[in-house]
């Protein structure tokens, strides 16, 4: 086990739902969600890689990227539907349920990424393109899609409206970026992977 990375991605784990707790609008959960799935997800996936708790090593056959890619898919779009974001704000069991998932999602597929590389990188360049879809969409709606009252801290309050954009802003910047850097990584690793052995030169 790279320790190191597992225990990073339990703290920022931490951090994403002691921020999804403090109930700060969408931009709080946006931050909290992003964190979850496209930082603390894949330093854990890391430090899991290769072990028996890895889930990619011990069930190959379910946990690879592409159908991991659509699960995060339906769970972060499902999770963003109106109704089910309501249910998520309104109380302890929604959030939980909602956060828990988007961990296992993002997990799972940081995991069979990192265990099937050439896939890997298909699967985190389509969710790439998801995430900077779901982004553009609440970034862009004229109106709030969510119901939120604002955003109210650190000295600063937001409309509903700014709320929700910055929210989409999170998203864009973080998750959509985190995953095309994976992505990127991936395929650098793949393309060092196949040179010469004498060519190689491993850190």
């Amino acid at each position: 086990m790279r320790r190191p990375a597992f225990v990073a991605g339990v703290a920022v784990l931490a951090a994403a739902w002691a921020t999804a707790a403090s109930g700060h609008g969408m931009t709080a959960h946006m931050a909290a969600h992003m964190a979850a799935v496209a930082v603390a997800a894949p330093l854990m996936a890391l430090g899991l890689a290769g072990t028996r708790a890895d889930p990619a090593s011990r069930w190959p056959l379910v946990v690879a990227p592409l159908p991991m890619s659509l699960l995060e898919l339906l769970v972060v779009w499902g999770w963003h539907w109106p109704a089910a974001r309501a249910f998520a704000a309104g109380g302890a069991i929604g959030l939980v349920l909602e956060q828990t998932m988007f961990l296992a999602a993002g997990l799972l597929l940081w995991s069979a990424c990192l265990e099937t590389r050439a896939a890997g990188i298909v699967a985190l360049l389509l969710t790439t393109m998801h995430m900077t879809l779901l982004g553009t969409l609440i970034t862009l709606a004229p109106r709030t899609l969510f119901g939120t009252a604002g955003f109210t801290g650190f000295g600063v309050t937001l409309s509903p409206v700014a709320d929700q954009q910055l929210g989409g802003v999170i998203m864009l910047l973080v998750g959509a970026g985190s995953y095309l850097f994976g992505g990127l990584a991936l395929l650098f690793r793949l393309l060092r992977s196949d040179r010469p052995e004498g060519a190689r030169q491993w850190s």
